[in-house]
């Protein structure tokens, strides 16, 4: 779900991550059609780094680490 909303609504996506600011930014560029893609690329790249955040802590925490 998280990806069709980063698809359509780039600046949603960053925004119920936390980046606020990258949130604004991003619906800035997302005004301008050309810049539309890049905003969703930018939604992606962020929420595969979100998802492989969340894979380290949890190896992490498998090991015995915090």
């Amino acid at each position: 779900m998280r990806y069709v909303i980063a698809f359509f609504l780039p600046w949603l996506s960053l925004i119920l991550q936390g980046k606020i600011v990258s949130g604004i930014v991003c619906l800035i560029l997302q005004v301008t059609i050309i810049g539309w893609i890049p905003a969703a690329i930018w939604a992606f790249t962020s929420l595969n780094r979100m998802y492989a955040d969340r894979r380290t802590t949890r190896i992490i925490r498998a090991m015995g680490g915090r």
